[in-house]
């Protein structure tokens, strides 16, 4: 049966190796959930039909073997009252349906081995299921735990301890220049201030000996 192949291809299903292999691992895991629910209700579903079957068949199963019997004590009856053509009437009935019970019986005991393989898948498709269910948020879990940790791992390659150095001096050699602007500038606003106390004392002096030369010219005029 078609059925029972899918449902023992989920059965065999690997649940980690699905995840694992998945570029979604998340849809994956829901969709086979899914896939499993939809088959267990379709396999119960033939279960409770072939069931139905079974019982139809054993029932014509008996109807054919009380038949039978019944066509053979006629035939017995027959017999006792030395009616052999009556008889053999009755046994030619009794083959007929003999055949047929024999027919139904075959039939019961098929139905019977189908009966129990549903049974079995159902059963097994119950427990596949409810392990699924109970994997899925571990699962999932485990799965995004995996991908931060390789992307941690790439962004540490990528970056590598080379670079980690190159960067540690570019950024070193930065602040370095920086520092030396910084005394640069400050040297020359010293360098101005210096100057205009220098021109100012300049002045200063140029004014006291102007007013010494002054002084004398108005001592000796």
């Amino acid at each position: 049966m078609a059925l029972l192949e899918r449902v023992s291809t989920l059965i065999r299903a690997n649940l980690n190796d699905l995840v694992e292999r998945a570029e979604n691992p998340e849809k994956v895991i829901k969709q086979v959930i899914l896939d499993m629910e939809n088959q267990y209700l379709q396999v119960k579903t033939q279960v409770a039909i072939s069931i139905a079957d079974l019982h139809m068949l054993q029932k014509k199963r008996d109807e054919y073997q009380e038949s039978m019997d019944e066509w053979m004590r006629k035939a017995e009856k027959s017999v006792v009252i030395e009616q052999d053509d009556l008889a053999r009437a009755a046994l030619e009935r009794y083959r007929s349906f003999r055949q047929m019970a024999q027919s139904y019986a075959e039939q019961v005991e098929d139905q019977e081995t189908q009966v129990d393989g549903l049974k079995s898948a159902l059963q097994k498709l119950e427990q596949k299921l409810v392990q699924a269910k109970a994997k899925k948020d571990l699962l999932i879990a485990r799965h995004r735990r995996s991908q931060v940790a390789g992307r941690a791992n790439q962004a540490e390659l990528a970056i590598g301890a080379g670079s980690k150095a190159a960067a540690f001096d570019r950024m070193n050699e930065k602040v370095l220049r920086s520092e030396a602007v910084v005394e640069a500038e400050q040297e020359l606003a010293g360098d101005n201030v210096e100057e205009q106390f220098a021109l100012l004392e300049k002045n200063e002096e140029v004014e006291r000996l102007l007013a010494e030369i002054k002084g004398r010219k108005a001592l000796n005029p």
